[in-house]
């Protein structure tokens, strides 16, 4: 079973939709996921065609402790895949997770019940390095995946979050970043080829083969409430998509027969 969290402290550069859409691909292929959206603007959830402003019981009360994460996960049928959802309520588990023990725990302790029944856990973060995203960071036991838009400045902000993420492990040893995903690509452009090779100095080894081009299809998707690959399957991005969850099911595939 496999823990990884979607972050980057920049904001509109695919964290939900990768979220989302590499959960679905993963699905497809089989896999048992569920997605946990741990970002107050709910995109995530609202993206599976939940209304947020209805969640009673989610990630917010499963993060502070007042519920247990197994009855409040939902298990979406048409798309094969999970979530447990998130609602506006979740901006104010900043102030009450500060005065806890272990507050950068509290996810991680809450997964544990629930990690033998999923192959893949995708955590979709904030676009912020707050406290919601250091519990996602600490529970992420096999890494953070790192969306990246191909524009200008896209590497600003790359430091940062390296900084912190080293801040983290001097306390959590096992957090590492698993991977790098170029996103927003459009081959037309010069610019676009030049952040590809910025990205790939700056995390040398780290940076997926797997690119997600720029598509309406994969902006429209959400509106409707479906991952790509069933609102456009035959898109460039879905494609993309199903590329990249392969490409990660084979790597973990080499690793675990690695250990063995």
């Amino acid at each position: 079973m496999k823990i990884y969290a979607m972050i980057n402290q920049k904001g509109g550069v695919g964290k939900t939709t990768t979220a989302i859409n590499l959960g679905s691909s993963l699905a497809a292929l089989g896999k048992k996921v569920l997605v946990i959206d741990i970002d107050p603007q709910a995109n995530a959830t609202s993206s599976l065609g939940m209304d947020k402003n209805e969640v009673r019981y989610g990630t917010y009360q499963v993060l502070i402790g007042s519920v247990p994460i197994t009855p409040h996960i939902i298990e979406n049928r048409d798309f094969h895949l999970s979530i447990l959802p998130a609602s506006p309520a979740l901006s104010g588990a900043e102030i009450e997770l500060i005065d806890l023990p272990n507050r950068e725990s509290m996810l991680k302790n809450a997964l544990k019940p629930i990690q033998e029944k999923f192959d893949y856990i995708l955590i979709d973060c904030p676009p912020s390095l707050s406290l919601l995203t250091i519990n996602a960071l600490v529970a992420s036991k096999d890494g953070v995946i790192i969306p990246v838009q191909c524009e200008y400045l896209a590497l600003e902000g790359l430091g940062q979050l390296t900084n912190t993420i080293n801040q983290v492990r001097k306390s959590f040893p096992e957090v590492n970043v698993r991977g790098v995903l170029l996103t927003m690509y459009d081959g037309r452009t010069r610019l676009a080829l030049d952040v590809v090779n910025e990205v790939r100095k700056f995390y040398p080894d780290k940076v997926f083969e797997s690119i997600i081009p720029r598509s309406i299809r994969v902006a429209e998707a959400p509106s409707y409430g479906q991952p790509i690959n069933y609102y456009s399957k035959d898109s460039s991005a879905s494609k993309a998509y199903d590329a990249l969850a392969r490409e990660i099911l084979t790597q973990d595939q080499k690793q675990k027969s690695g250990r063995e």
